[in-house]
Parts: C-alpha cells; structure tokens; sequence
C-alpha cells in the first residue's frame, strides 16, 4: 500500500508545480499587457515660451486737487450786493462779471468828486490870471515883491488843489469800478459765499474758482522708486468710476515725507478732465500707473499658469509623455499671456489646454492646438 501511494504523491506535487509556474506567467503577461495599453489621463495642447516686449509701469495712489485755487473778494467796504450771477459749477472766462454791489452812494460821491475838481479848476484859473497880472506889474513898482509872491503862491496852491480833486474823482471811479466782481482768470466755479442783500466789507471772500479748470494728479511715490520718475513721464490716471486719461508729471516734489518715506508726484491732467461733466473732481481718490518703457520678457499663455496653494506652476511636458509641474513666478501681463520671470527655459514644451486638471507626473495625449 505504501509502494503505490509514493508515486502518485510525486505526480501531484509535480502537477502543482507546473500549474503555479503557469499562474505566474499568465500574471506577469498580465502586468505587461496592462503596461502597453495604459490610457493618458487627459488630452491636452502644448506650446512654447515667447518673446515679448512689455511696458515697465509704476502703479501709485493719490488725490485730484485744482492746479491752483483762485480765491475772489470783495474790494468794496459798506456796499449792498444786489445781484449774484454766477453759481458753483459755472464757467467763467477772465474779466467776466461775478456779483454786483450797489452803486448808489458810490455815484453820489462821484458826482460830488466831480464837481470838486471844476470848482478846483475854476479857483485855479482865477489864481493863475491873477498871478499873471502881478508878474507884468513886477517891474512898475505897484505891487511889492511879497504881493506878488503871494500871487504866485495863491497859483500854486490852486493847481495843487486840481491835482488833489483829480485824485479824489479817480477814487470814486475806482470805487465805482469795485461795485462789480469781476473773474481774475478763467476757470471753473468752485465755491460761492455770495449772498444777495448781504453787506460785506473790503477782503470778504465771495467766490473761489479752479483757475484755467485745470487739475492736476498727486499721487503718493516711495522714496526708492522717485529715481525713475522725472517731467515729462506719462502716466495713465483711473477715476473712481473707471474713466481713465492720461497725464503727463510735472514736477516731483523736492522732499519726503519722514514718515512715510514717500513723496508726492504732481501729475498734470488734460484739460478736458477738467471740464463740468467730467469724471474727474478735485478731491477725489484716484489710482494710475507710470509709464517707463519696455523690456523684453518671456511669456506664456494665461491658461498655462495654474496656482495651487498660493503658487503658480505650469506642466512641463516630457519626452516620455508624462507632465512634470514647474514652479515659476508669474511677473507682468499683457492681454492673455503673462510674463515667467525664472523656472522655466525658453525651449520647453508647456501645456495650455488642459494644465488646471493635471496632476505632477500624469501621461497625458498632445493634440494640436
């Protein structure tokens, strides 16, 4: 009984044997088929780096204030203001009439003024030919020389009395001349403390205007970037409400404010950002950029930039097929692609289509793009 159990002890042990040796070779064919037909994960484009040149801008805050502020006074001391003609907002043209104060007693001491220089002029006819006479009676004897040097004196003295009427009437006219308020310059009402009926006195402030209605951009600049900016410079200004000009930097201040370390650029606005209707009013906050130049930079595609974690990264593409994520810094942007300032070399294949649902590693199948 043992002799025959010992042979088919060994038949079995080798059946087992080459059925585990046939197990083993189906899995590792297996394997190998699920290698070849390995699906990509996703189909994506590819492209290169370019060149580009891009606009070196200087980004800055600030305020719009008046170019200069005039401000317009009354220059009459006691006088009534009958009229007011003009209204915060209106533009005005240089010489134009602003308010008007009543004339009434400034007529009458006029007319007296007046009649005071012919009352002077008619004393100093009568003193003159008086005079006249003494000095042809000189040499008779008639008249001693102190008669006639009062006769002289007496002439002097009348004409000295036209000059000081003549002074008084120009006075009156000028104070006539007063009663109307007229514009210094041209520019834009930006103020009225004119009230009719009011009476004021000599100095009062009654209007304030922007002169010329121009306006000007002040914009705050860090000490260490002021080296780039000097007049002449362009710089795009951008209101409140979106409405952008452009300007052109005038003057940059001569010191720096010790506390903040920066200092204030005075951007001349166009004259139209001046206007009435205009976006632009002195006052208000406004954002712009300086405009430097260009330089040359090496972009890619808007698309090709994907941030995780708070960086940017792009997938490289491999000759193998599989992706390999980049960490670059994102620099400038210009329409749809954006600037790589380090990470990635100018020949390499990036993905575009596609690079926001990749992962590091992936194989993925280029198409055209």
């Amino acid at each position: 009984m043992k002799t025959t159990l010992k042979p088919l002890a060994y038949i079995l042990a080798a059946a087992f044997a080459v059925a585990a040796a046939g197990i083993a070779a189906y899995s590792e064919a297996a394997d190998d088929k699920q290698a070849d037909t390995a699906k990509p994960a996703l189909t994506v484009t590819v492209t290169q780096p370019s060149a580009a040149s891009l606009p070196i801008k200087l980004a800055a805050n600030g305020n719009v204030a008046a170019w200069q502020e005039a401000s317009v006074s009354s220059e009459s001391s006691g006088l009534r203001l009958t009229e007011v003609r003009v209204n915060v907002g209106d533009v005005v043209k240089a010489g134009e009439v602003l308010a008007v104060f009543s004339a009434d007693t400034v007529n009458a001491d006029l007319a007296q003024a007046q009649a005071a220089v012919h009352e002077a002029e008619a004393n100093a006819a009568d003193a003159a030919a008086n005079a006249a006479r003494a000095r042809t009676l000189q040499n008779s004897g008639a008249l001693s020389a102190q008669q006639i040097s009062q006769y002289n004196t007496a002439e002097q003295t009348a004409n000295a009395r036209i000059a000081s009427a003549k002074a008084a009437l120009a006075s009156q006219q000028l104070r006539l001349k007063y009663t109307k308020v007229v514009a210094p310059d041209s520019g834009i009402i930006s103020a009225r403390s004119a009230t009719v009926g009011a009476v004021s006195n000599a100095g009062t402030e009654l209007f304030r205007m922007i002169r010329q209605g121009r306006l000007e951009w002040r914009a705050e600049v860090v000490a260490a970037d002021l080296r780039h900016l000097k007049p002449g410079v362009n710089a795009i200004v951008k209101a409140a409400n979106g409405s952008e000009v452009t300007g052109k930097v005038r003057m940059v201040a001569p010191t720096v404010d010790p506390q903040t370390r920066s200092a204030l650029v005075y951007v001349d606005l166009p004259q139209s950002a001046g206007s009435k209707d205009a976006p632009f009013k002195a006052g208000m906050f406004a954002s712009g950029q300086f405009q430097l130049g260009a330089s040359d930079a090496m972009t890619v595609p808007q698309q090709a930039i994907v941030v995780r974690d708070g960086f940017s990264f792009v997938f490289r593409l491999n000759a193998d097929k599989h992706v390999t994520q980049v960490k670059v810094q994102p620099g400038r942007r210009l329409g749809d692609r954006i600037e790589v300032l380090g990470g990635l070399k100018p020949d390499a294949q990036i993905v575009v289509r596609g690079a926001g649902f990749l992962n590091d590693g992936d194989l993925v199948s280029v198409v055209a793009s």
